[in-house]
């Protein structure tokens, strides 16, 4: 009877074992399903082994990135050549970017996105970014960059005007010649578009104000809509082939992209002498990413003396001041002292506030004077 009984007990422990041994095994499976990225720590690692480990991952997947926008096309190339990274994009908003990440958690599909500046708090909030400051990290302005590296703007816009040459005799430099003018102005749909609010915020910059104060802004295209200068336009570069806009306000890339598409000579570029705001778009890296490694040496390289280059090449102006770009990349660029008084938005979440009044403030107090 002692030995049935010391066999049970001996097969109870056993069993326990067993059990214990597959609660592991259950747990490791879990953990096995969950992503790379959440276990890493990537700012205790050397650049040397990021590219070590980036190799062996083989590829990256970017949302928001494509190969015509801000010459991305010339980075995944370069990744690919240098490090044997394959590449796919799926284009979409800054949004949908951050809802993607957060949506896919379990089975991430994208390892990095680009997003405008004021979408990379949001991400971060979101507890979806992986910090990585790069070895650039004091480099980088502060305004343009989180505190852990869970975003880190690439390049940097300003709102520019554009003028067709052909249908303005004398193309305005300073906001007083943008009021005083006789033609009409497109900066595109308020109610939707960043870089149309983003005009609003140039001109209440250029008049005293800032994110917490959009009042300048308003008033200024109140008037310039009571003139009956303001135009419904969306200043594409299909409405400015067709020759529908005279004046534009539009970021400093896109405004040189567009030029050039059509003909460059036929317009002239600048940022308005009083002031101006900057912004940029900043790479996040998703925090459940199949792919952590390849998206962090993506980050290096994108803030890398190529990487810049290369965004210049789409007319994106670089991040780091310190690099110096080819004399013909350099040549089709707005000349850097009339940026001498462009300023970033200091205060993200305040100017996302306001951005969300916009709309109603331009129905009511500017487009009520359209005519």
């Amino acid at each position: 009877m002692k030995r049935v009984g010391r066999i049970y007990r001996e097969l109870l422990v056993i069993l326990a074992i067993v059990v214990g041994i597959s609660g592991l095994t259950a747990c490791s499976a879990d953990n096995a399903g969950k992503s790379a990225a959440q276990s890493v720590d990537a700012n205790a690692l050397t650049l040397e082994e990021i590219i070590e480990r980036a190799k062996e991952e083989g590829e990256v997947n970017s949302v928001g990135m494509p190969d015509t926008w801000a010459n991305w096309v010339e980075t995944w190339a370069d990744l690919k050549e240098l490090y044997g990274l394959e590449h796919t994009d799926t284009d979409m908003s800054s949004a949908e970017e951050i809802a993607k990440f957060e949506a896919e958690k379990d089975n991430a599909t994208a390892d990095i996105g680009d997003v405008g500046i004021s979408f990379g708090p949001i991400a971060e909030e979101k507890g979806v970014t992986l910090p990585y400051k790069t070895s650039y990290w004091d480099e980088i302005p502060d305004w343009a960059k989180d505190d852990d590296g869970d975003w880190i703007v690439g390049y940097q816009g300003t709102i520019a005007v554009l003028t067709n040459k052909e249908l303005v005799a004398n193309p305005p430099k300073t906001w007083n010649d943008l009021k005083n003018g006789d033609y009409k102005i497109a900066i595109g749909d308020v109610q939707r578009a960043t870089q149309a609010q983003m005009s609003i915020l140039a001109a209440a910059i250029a008049h005293g104000g800032d994110e917490h104060n959009i009042r300048p802004g308003i008033e200024f295209f109140a008037e310039i809509a009571k003139q009956g200068r303001l135009s419904l336009n969306d200043p594409s570069v299909q409405m400015l082939e067709s020759g529908e806009v005279e004046v534009a306000l539009l970021w400093d890339f896109n405004a040189l992209g567009y030029a050039d598409q059509i003909h460059r000579e036929q317009f002239e570029i600048g940022i308005l002498e009083e002031g101006s705001v900057v912004s940029g778009y900043a790479t996040i890296i998703n925090k459940y990413a199949k792919h952590p490694h390849a998206a962090m040496l993506t980050r290096e390289f994108i803030l890398s003396d190529k990487g810049q280059i290369n965004l210049a090449k789409g007319y994106a102006r670089p991040i780091r001041d310190s690099v110096k770009l080819p004399d013909e990349v350099a040549a089709k660029m707005i000349p850097p002292e009339q940026y001498k008084n462009a300023k970033p938005v200091g205060d993200n979440k305040a100017w996302e506030e306001t951005a969300k009044q916009l709309p109603q403030l331009w129905q009511e107090e500017v487009l009520v004077h359209v005519r």
